[in-house]
């Protein structure tokens, strides 16, 4: 049975939920670097799109009692692989060793005209 995390902090841009709960496992869907104030993506470089992604994700996580601590997996989207270092520089301050697993991976496009997409997938203690 699966249910349904929602968070007034995390953007849905279509038809899914912000998060799912299976098993012990919660898989939060990706995330893009929207404001949730404004519905926009945020201005500045990849660096700002990358704290705003992990932003709203953490936001999903504390929706469903979770903190970035209970993260397990990670999976971050460039649109271009030569924002990999900065990119890496931004996602290394929300995360305590032993960090997540996680997969990095260059795709042609994400929605909305967003550089960079996050999905995490947490365990509950």
């Amino acid at each position: 049975m699966r249910k349904a995390l929602t968070s007034a902090n995390g953007v849905a841009v279509g038809p899914y939920s912000h998060a799912v709960e299976a098993g012990g496992l919660v898989l939060l869907s990706g995330q893009t670097p929207i404001d949730p104030g404004t519905g926009e993506l945020v201005s500045g470089g990849i660096d700002a799109q990358t704290r705003r992604c992990l932003e709203n994700l953490t936001a999903v996580l504390a929706a469903g009692g979770l903190t970035r601590a209970d993260v397990v997996k990670c999976t971050v989207y460039l649109t271009d692989i030569a924002d990999f270092s900065a990119m890496n520089a931004a996602y290394a301050e929300y995360f305590d060793e032993p960090f997540p697993a996680r997969t990095t991976i260059a795709v042609a496009g994400l929605p909305l005209g967003a550089r960079v997409e996050i999905e995490m997938i947490a365990q509950r203690s």
